[in-house]
């Protein structure tokens, strides 16, 4: 205990509910992952309209209200000069399970490891809330996205036939945060 005093004694005392920037892995990588707030919404929304320009965009309205629940955990990604470039949202239901509602990373971002860290910061943003499952669903045809969740253990579950609103079927792939 005394070791864990002299220690807490070093850190800096953070503004109510703000997160220090987790440190990337690997110190050559260009980003940094923070927590994003409703401050950030139409940054957030904006990006969300390039990742998703097949019509599955959420609306401004959408994202106030996940920015703004206060079961929902949100995180951003940022590139070196502090741009976002990406994004996840995730809530934990009623019963404990965590929903991860959206990912989003830049096209011009992705295939450099931004998904995979956003998806492990929402996972250990669950276990410490006492989630023990997480669900997402992803379209059926987005091959990469489904390569990277049952990498980091997601199982598919369930079809939903006509899930999206173009009328694409979706996955439901659960996890086990166990």
């Amino acid at each position: 205990m005394g070791v864990f005093r002299k220690i807490r004694s070093r850190w800096r005392p953070l503004a109510d509910g703000q997160e220090p920037p987790i440190a990337p892995l690997d110190p050559e990588w260009p980003y940094s992952i923070r927590p994003l707030t409703v401050a950030q919404l139409e940054e957030c929304w904006r990006l969300d309209q390039r990742c998703f320009a097949d019509g599955e965009a959420y609306s401004r309205e959408t994202f106030q209200y996940l920015l703004t629940a206060p079961d929902a955990l949100c995180y951003q990604a940022n590139a070196a000069d502090g741009t976002m470039v990406g994004f996840i949202i995730g809530i934990i239901e009623p019963d404990f399970t965590g929903h991860i509602t959206t990912v989003g990373v830049l096209p011009e971002h992705r295939r450099r490891g931004i998904a995979l860290r956003l998806m492990q910061r929402i996972e250990e943003a669950f276990r410490k809330c006492g989630v023990r499952t997480v669900r997402l669903e992803v379209r059926a045809t987005n091959h990469g996205a489904q390569k990277l969740y049952r990498n980091l253990g997601y199982v598919v579950t369930q079809r939903l036939p006509r899930y999206y609103s173009n009328g694409g079927d979706g996955l439901l792939m659960i996890k086990s945060l166990d």
